[in-house]
């Protein structure tokens, strides 16, 4: 066994020994354990006390099978477990210092690639992005943006604000993806309550956005405010003309690849469908960790998770007209406008 394939196994034993790990009071300790206990198939769990199933059984995995179990692609792991083991990060023996949970390790770890591996297209990705965008319908697009709530529980600290509408504690998460599915900005944290616009106005993305789009722009849904960079949907009070109903049409059929990002990291880390922690800064560690780990998988090109229920996510994640934004910057409605008979007069 070659030594990558080692530093693997020593990270899947990680991951095998996270579920069983015992309680403790630091809340950033728990959610490492909640990220490498998310991806743990069920029924792997029952097997990981049987002595030696990290070092005899996995390495006999095919790529497939090590795929489907860990949700992560086996050379996604053998990279990320390579270079963790040669960082600060990798727990150390015998220090002299109080030891930390090789657990938390990890999480500090992958959350600090956060700045390497989810980041804006620079030139060149923003011209393949736009071209791929423009074979969908849609020219000079270079992401979609939306927001999804996070079903948490009972937070300790003022938790009626982290009620939404649909009456349960959510944390905010708002993503802009490319064409690949790859997340290229993140902002997590917001209660439940909060709208999506203002979340995306105190956002850092919001100021800077022009600098980052230049010519180009996002495509978002009708929570969102139309700017010159952030296109959204006409308002359908029964009344649109046939150029305005193309363009709600294009713009729905390039923004279903944000619900799709969505529904797969939900796939790949089921935790995300219910993240048992109170602690809200142990929430988005956890979060930005599932961010990063998904980010590698796509830019490695691999497959999608084989059981993806993507009809199922877009269902539930749809929005009612209650959130329609309505105060909109004339800037951006004479710029929808434009785009708008662009299209219709293809």
């Amino acid at each position: 066994m070659s030594e990558s394939e080692l530093d693997c196994v020593l990270l899947t034993e990680l991951l095998d020994s996270s579920s069983n790990s015992s309680s403790s009071s630091n809340l950033s300790s728990s959610s490492a354990e909640h990220l490498l206990d998310s991806l743990l198939p069920e029924g792997l769990q029952e097997r990981q006390n049987n002595e030696g199933f990290a070092e005899n059984i996995i390495p006999l995995y095919t790529n497939k099978e090590f795929s489907k179990h860990f949700k992560v692609p086996r050379k996604v792991l053998l990279d990320l477990s390579t270079e963790f083991s040669r960082t600060e990060y990798y727990p150390k023996k015998d220090t002299g210092f109080k030891r930390i949970s090789a657990e938390k390790c990890f999480l500090i770890y992958v959350c600090n690639k956060s700045n390497t591996v989810i980041i804006w297209p620079n030139e060149m990705e923003m011209t393949e992005i736009c071209e791929e965008f423009n074979d969908m319908g849609f020219p000079d697009v270079v992401g979609c943006m939306d927001g999804c709530h996070i079903k948490i529980d009972k937070p300790q600290i003022d938790p009626e604000s982290y009620i939404n509408r649909k009456k349960y504690h959510s944390v905010q998460f708002q993503v802009v993806c490319e064409s690949k599915k790859v997340i290229r900005d993140v902002f997590i944290g917001y209660p439940g309550s909060v709208h999506d616009a203002r979340v995306f106005k105190n956002s850092p993305l919001y100021n800077t956005l022009p600098q980052k789009c230049r010519d180009k722009y996002i495509l978002a849904d009708s929570a969102y405010p139309c700017l010159r960079h952030v296109l959204t949907p006409y308002k359908d009070n029964g009344n649109l003309n046939e150029m305005e109903r193309n363009f709600n049409y294009k713009l729905s059929h390039c923004r279903i690849l944000i619900e799709h990002t969505f529904g797969l990291m939900k796939q790949r880390f089921r935790q995300l469908y219910h993240l048992k922690l109170r602690n809200i800064e142990s929430i988005c560690h956890f979060i930005r960790a599932c961010c990063v780990l998904h980010n590698l998988i796509q830019l490695q090109g691999t497959e999608e998770v084989e059981d993806f229920a993507d009809d199922v996510f877009i269902q539930e994640n749809l929005r009612d007209n209650a959130e329609n934004y309505e105060n909109h910057d004339v800037a951006g409605l004479q710029f929808r406008n434009y785009i708008a008979a662009v299209l219709f007069n293809e």
